[in-house]
C-alpha cells in the first residue's frame, strides 16, 4: 500500500491537501479534506511531501545549507526491473525556519512481474529491532515502517530473504539481500537528490531472482591425473589405518625423544594420539575402545573425559580397576 493511515496527501486533479483516514482496499483510501470525507484511488493521490519538495524546486531554487537532506525520488525516474528499497523523507521546518529530514518512510518497490514474498528485519549495531513478514505484488510499492533520522547513525542494516510466491524449479528456493548504509553515505545521497531536485532515493537489491545454483561436482579423473588417491566411499573402510582396541598413551610409547620434551608438549602429543586412534576406532564401527592414560597426577585422564563428555559418538565411558591396568584406563562404548 503507498500510503497508510495519518498520511498527508494532495489531491491530484484540484491540488487540495488532505489526510488518508481509513485504508479501503490496495486501490483506493478514504480522505479527509477539511472535514470533507471521500473515496480516492490511490493513483489520483501524492505524498504532500513529494509535491512540496516539487513545488518549490520549480519556484524557485533552494540556497545550500548544511546537514539537511532530502531524498530522491527514483519511483518515476527508474525505469529497471527488480526489486528495489526506496527512502521518502518525511521534511519538517526547525524552529529557525529551516527544512530538516525528520524521519524516512521506507517503501520495498517490485518493478517486475514476479510476486515475491519477504522476511524483512531491521538491525541496529547487529541487533533486530523491527520483523516483517509479508508479500510484495508485481509493479507495487509496499510500505514498511518509518526510520527516524537519529536512528540512521546506529549502522542499520535492511535485510531481506525472497522466495518465490510461485514456485519454481528452475529458480533458487530463496535468495538474501541486504543493504548496510552508513550516515555519511546518507548526507551525501541526500544532498545529492536535493540537488535534482528529486525527493526519494532508492536502492537495487536484485534486478532478478536468481536460478538454482547447480550441485557441486568433481571431475574425479582430473583430480587421480594430479595425484590425489580416489577411494569408493563403500570401500573407504579398507583404506584407512588399522584400528587398535588398546592404545597406550604413555609418552614413551608415542615418542622416542620424549625426555626433551616439557610437560605442555606431552600432554598435547598424547591427546593427538587419542583423537587419531578414536576416531579410527569408531570408523571401523568397533563396539568399544580402552585407553591407557595411566595414574599420575590424573591430568590426561580428566582431558580425555572432558573430551569424551562432548562427543555424540560416545554411548558410555568407564574408568573403574582393571585387572591388566588398575585405575589407568578408561573404556569407551560407541554408539551408531
Amino acid at each position: 500500500m503507498k500510503f497508510e493511515i495519518g498520511d498527508k496527501v494532495v489531491v491530484m486533479h484540484s491540488n487540495e491537501e488532505g489526510v488518508v483516514i481509513d485504508i479501503i482496499n490496495k486501490e483506493m483510501v478514504m480522505v479527509d479534506v477539511r472535514g470533507v470525507r471521500f473515496p480516492a484511488y490511490v493513483d489520483q493521490l501524492e505524498s504532500i511531501y513529494t509535491n512540496i519538495f516539487a513545488k518549490k524546486n520549480l519556484e524557485q531554487p533552494q540556497k545550500e545549507k548544511l546537514f539537511i537532506e532530502h531524498v530522491q525520488k527514483e519511483k518515476a525516474a527508474i525505469k529497471l526491473e527488480g526489486v528495489w528499497i526506496t527512502f521518502l523523507p518525511v521534511i519538517e521546518l526547525d524552529i529557525f525556519g529551516d527544512e530538516v529530514v525528520e524521519y524516512f518512510k521506507i517503501y520495498l518497490s517490485n518493478r517486475s512481474k514476479v510476486i515475491y514474498t519477504f522476511n524483512y528485519q531491521l538491525f541496529y549495531f547487529g541487533n533486530s529491532t523491527f520483523d516483517l513478514k509479508n508479500q510484495v505484488n508485481s509493479f507495487e510499492e509496499f510500505y514498511l515502517h518509518d526510520v527516524t533520522m537519529e536512528s540512521m547513525n546506529d549502522n542499520p542494516v535492511f535485510s531481506f530473504d525472497f522466495s518465490l510466491f510461485i514456485p519454481d524449479k528452475k529458480k533458487a528456493v530463496h535468495f538474501e539481500a541486504s543493504l548496510k548504509l552508513k550516515a555519511k553515505q546518507l548526507f551525501s545521497k541526500i544532498e545529492e537528490i536535493r540537488k535534482k531536485g528529486q525527493a526519494s532515493f532508492s536502492y537495487n537489491l536484485f534486478e532478478e531472482f536468481p536460478a538454482k545454483a547447480d550441485k557441486d561436482y568433481l571431475d574425479m579423473d582430473k583430480l587421480s591425473s594430479k595425484g590425489y588417491k580416489i577411494y569408493d566411499v563403500n570401500k573407504v573402510r579398507e583404506n584407512l589405518q588399522p584400528a587398535r582396541s588398546v592404545v597406550d598413551l604413555h609418552i614413551e610409547k608415542l615418542a622416542d625423544d620424549w625426555k626433551r620434551l616439557n610437560n605442555f608438549e606431552i600432554l598435547t602429543i598424547q591427546l593427538k594420539s587419542f583423537e587419531k586412534y578414536f576416531d579410527l576406532a569408531y570408523q571401523h564401527l568397533m563396539p568399544n575402545l580402552i585407553i591407557i592414560h595411566g595414574v599420575g597426577t590424573g591430568k590426561l585422564r580428566d582431558e580425555i573425559h572432558e573430551i569424551l563428555k562432548l562427543k555424540s559418538e560416545v554411548k558410555t565411558f568407564v574408568n573403574q580397576y582393571h585387572p591388566l591396568y588398575g585405575y589407568g584406563a578408561t573404556e569407551i562404548y560407541f554408539q551408531y
